[in-house]
């Protein structure tokens, strides 16, 4: 009996010591794979460590070769937050605008840097006298809006513009010169001819007035030259008022009429525009469409249909065009006739059309042309219109959207 508890207990302690050599083993198992564990998990952070310290490297020379450029740029760069607050800028900036600018409110720094606005709010001038163009864009960063302001100092480049525009003056206002004196030279050296031919004592008195005449024709086209040279050179200085149109066609239909009373010319103006008046200097636009019609009357030799047309296109413009039936104008000719000097014909001055052109221009308005040879040519003015109610007798208005046509002659 006490043999059997023996050997079972003996049993029982094989089967402890097995399960605990079994355990023991299962834990040396783990504790193994833990450290495997540990050890791989140690080389992985490891790895990572060393990925993130070079991309921190790599951060902070891309942020060190950014400030660098920043730094290079040639201009003032300053950084402003929401509140306009300056949070960055580089040297350059601080070169235009002066310290202290760092947390400083754009705002003071432009009071203190900068004189009054002028007429490009592109540019300003600093106190010292340096022109400088600024732009500016918003950015978003970290959520947060920001603004950017380029500084540039224009100051040289303004004045070499300068320069260049001085010499284009120069230049033209020598082949001016030059052609001006060819162009009165031809009508001076007839004008002295024929003024020399009135002391010859053999001429009867019909010869005397024939060369009279032509004198007079010829110092009548220097003058010509000279007033046309005298419009052309004011650069646009006019004085500017309210022209009622009608009063203005009017005033067209009898120079034109006393012009062509001897011609078989047709000449018509239609008027459909919705605006009574426009802006600028009468005598002036008279001009100007005095020219257009008596180059188109030479141009189809005192035969032919002249048409001029008013209406209103953009708003606030009224148009001017003057539609003839005469021989066209070819392609080369047409994209010179502008230029001054330029002329098809012996006896003209060459500045009609541009001193056209200066005057619309020197009006906010445009000129230009459409031709086709054989198929008629048509000058188009377009001017700024002028709101005004002009009272006439009574309570009546001249009501500019009243179609009128008026007579041919």
């Amino acid at each position: 009996m006490l043999q059997s508890v023996q050997d079972e207990r003996a049993e029982q302690l094989k089967v402890a010591f097995n399960t605990f050599n079994q355990l023991s083993q299962n834990l040396t198992d783990s504790y193994q794979e833990l450290e495997e564990r540990v050890a791989s998990l140690t080389q992985e952070l490891a790895a990572a460590r060393d990925e993130r310290f070079k991309t921190l490297i790599e951060k902070e020379l891309l942020a060190s070769r950014l400030q660098q450029l920043l730094e290079a740029l040639p201009g003032g760069v300053v950084v402003l937050d929401k509140n306009n607050q300056i949070v960055e800028h580089n040297s350059g900036a601080i070169e235009l605008l002066n310290s202290p600018l760092s947390e400083q409110l754009w705002g003071d720094v432009v009071e203190r840097s900068m004189q009054v606005a002028t007429d490009n709010p592109h540019e300003r001038t600093l106190k010292d006298g340096r022109v400088v163009s600024i732009s500016s864009r918003w950015v978003e960063s970290n959520n947060a809006l920001e603004k950017i302001i380029l500084l540039t100092d224009t100051s040289e480049l303004n004045a070499l513009q300068e320069l260049v525009n001085h010499q284009k003056k120069l230049s033209a206002m020598g082949e001016m010169v030059a052609s001006m004196a060819h162009q009165v030279r031809t009508p001076l050296s007839t004008a002295i001819l024929y003024a020399s031919q009135l002391g010859d004592a053999r001429l009867n008195e019909a010869q005397k007035s024939r060369f009279s005449e032509k004198l007079l024709g010829r110092l009548r086209h220097m003058e010509r030259q000279v007033n046309d040279m005298l419009v052309f050179a004011r650069n646009g200085e006019y004085s500017m008022k309210a022209i009622n149109l009608a009063s203005f066609l009017e005033k067209i239909k009898e120079s034109v009429g006393s012009e062509i009373q001897s011609s078989s010319i047709t000449f018509e103006i239609i008027n459909s525009s919705k605006n009574s008046h426009f802006k600028g200097n009468e005598d002036a636009l008279l001009g100007v469409i005095s020219n257009l019609i008596s180059n188109a009357r030479i141009a189809f030799d005192d035969v032919g249909v002249l048409k001029l047309t008013v209406t209103s296109t953009l708003p606030g413009k009224v148009r001017l065009s003057l539609l003839d039936d005469g021989p066209g104008i070819p392609e080369e000719q047409k994209k010179r006739i502008f230029e001054p000097f330029f002329t098809t014909r012996s006896q003209g001055t060459g500045l009609g059309l541009a001193v056209a052109e200066s005057v619309v221009t020197a009006h906010c308005g445009r000129i230009w042309c459409e031709s086709e040879v054989d198929h008629g040519t048509t000058f188009h003015v377009e001017l700024p219109a002028e709101e005004v109610e002009v009272l006439l007798s009574g309570n009546e208005l001249l009501a500019g959207s009243v179609k009128e046509r008026i007579e041919e002659f």
